[in-house]
Parts: C-alpha cells; sequence; structure tokens
C-alpha cells in the first residue's frame, strides 16, 4: 500500500467533495465581480509581503483569479470554465475526491512556496496547468472542437502545453523557472509509476515481437485487462491502465481499473 493510499484511509473522510465546482464557480464571481470594479483582483493576488503583514487571505484567494485572457469577454470565460470543470470533475471521478484534493493542494503548495522564497507575485496558471497535464495523460483520445468545428485529440494540445514548458524553462530567469516546475513536479508524483511501467511493457513487447518476427505464430499483445482478459487486439479504442493499490504489475481495461478484488501477495 502506497503513502496516498494510507493517507486516504485515515484522512479520507475530510477531503471537500466536488472541489472543482467550487474552484469554478468562485473563478465566475470573481470574474462578475471585476467587471464591476477591476481593483478586485489586488485584493486577492498571492503577494507574500502582504501575507506576511496580515492579509492571509490571499493564500487562497488567488486560485479564484480567472486566466488574464478572459478579463474582456464572459463567452471565453465561460468556455474555459466549462472546459477546467470538464478536466477537473473527470480527475476527481477518476481518482476520488481526496486524491484530486492531494494534487490540486500539492500544486497549490508548491506555488506558494516559490512566491515566498523569491517574493514574488502568483496566480493558478500552473496549478491549472498541471490538472490539463494529467487529463490529457490519462484521456489522450478526448476530443475538443476548436471554433466548434476542428476536432483535435486532447493528447496532441498535451504535447504543446510540454513544448510551452519547455520552452518557458529556456526564456525565463532562474527564479521563474520554479514556476515552471511546478506542474512537472505535480505531474511526476501522480503519474512516473504509470509512465515507468507503460514504458516498459511496450520496450518488452518490442522485444517479443522482433523475437518472433517472421514466425507464424499469432502476435503477441502489448495490454490484456486482468479481470475480462480483454487485450487491444479485440478492442482498439479500449485503454489500459496499471492499478497502483495492487501488489504487483496488474493491467486493467478502463472498465474493470475501479471495479475489482486488489491483488495483495501472501
Amino acid at each position: 500500500m502506497n503513502l496516498i493510499d494510507r493517507l486516504e484511509r485515515k484522512f479520507g473522510k475530510y477531503a471537500i467533495r466536488n472541489l472543482p465546482m467550487y474552484i469554478c464557480g468562485l473563478n465566475l464571481l470573481v470574474y462578475l465581480l471585476g467587471l464591476l470594479d477591476t481593483n478586485i483582483y489586488r485584493h486577492i493576488f498571492l503577494i507574500p509581503q502582504l501575507v506576511i503583514k496580515g492579509e492571509v487571505w490571499r493564500l487562497i484567494t488567488y486560485v479564484f483569479i480567472p486566466p488574464e485572457t478572459s478579463y474582456s469577454s464572459i463567452i471565453w470565460i465561460l468556455f474555459i470554465l466549462y472546459f477546467y470543470y470538464t478536466m477537473s470533475t473527470t480527475l476527481e471521478n477518476e481518482w476520488g475526491s481526496f486524491r484530486f484534493n492531494i494534487y490540486y493542494f500539492a500544486g497549490m503548495l508548491g506555488t506558494t512556496i516559490a512566491s515566498f522564497i523569491f517574493q514574488i507575485p502568483a496566480t493558478a496558471v500552473f496549478i491549472n496547468l498541471s490538472i490539463f497535464l494529467a487529463f490529457a495523460h490519462l484521456y489522450p483520445e478526448y476530443r475538443i472542437y476548436i471554433f466548434m468545428l476542428i476536432p483535435i485529440k486532447i493528447k496532441y494540445l498535451g504535447w504543446l502545453s510540454w513544448a510551452f514548458i519547455g520552452y518557458k524553462l529556456i526564456v525565463y530567469p532562474p527564479f521563474m523557472k520554479v514556476y515552471v516546475l511546478i506542474p512537472i513536479i505535480n505531474f511526476f508524483l501522480f503519474f512516473a509509476k504509470d509512465i515507468y511501467m507503460e514504458y516498459r511493457t511496450k520496450g518488452n513487447a518490442a522485444y517479443r515481437r522482433r523475437k518472433f518476427k517472421g514466425s507464424h505464430k499469432e502476435k503477441l499483445y502489448i495490454h490484456k485487462c486482468t479481470v475480462c482478459g480483454i487485450t487491444e487486439k479485440d478492442d482498439p479504442n479500449m485503454e489500459f491502465r496499471y492499478c497502483l493499490t495492487c501488489e504487483g504489475n496488474y493491467e486493467y481495461c478502463m472498465e474493470h481499473l475501479k471495479n475489482h478484488e486488489h491483488i495483495r501477495k501472501k
């Protein structure tokens, strides 16, 4: 049992349910208040010097600042918040409320620490980016429609996001690079094992394909559900994931990932 499992058993009852709904709702509220008075943003940014002076609400309120590009368009803010809500609730349904809380608040903690170390203001832009990276990794085939017409798979936007991160790491001054590292660290804290196991499985499969190339035997599969036995040959659109709770390398289709009896080593 990993650390998050132990924490969830002990503190899971304290998780904030439907956290994405509160975040998006307060983002919309701040946007509407900003239409009446743009000075509201000056009072909720994370500014370390002012937090030290007693404005402790800034430790939380900065995540309710809507994306900067949305200030001038209600249509755009509604689209952005709807998309963010869709991604976040999907992750919450996938992980459960406690794990989603951990993922989000870990991003907040990293942002806050960086802001205080370098004494620079902060918003939630890189926290939101870590949400997007997680969603793109788990649901790479999900499609969105640009201008309501052009379909594009989320994995391609994920690749662009990684390119954006790489670019920022190159051009940003040293103290700003820490902000860019926040979504990377957050992402790999949750997905490093999953990525490693997927890489190792694909590597082993490639070796087996080379070993048996030219033979008349049936080609070996790469992914197979431990419960129902379905493989990517049976359903090319099926996604497979390793269960982090099972003790061992057990892979499941999406239908059985959260609906199986966990395997424990004796």
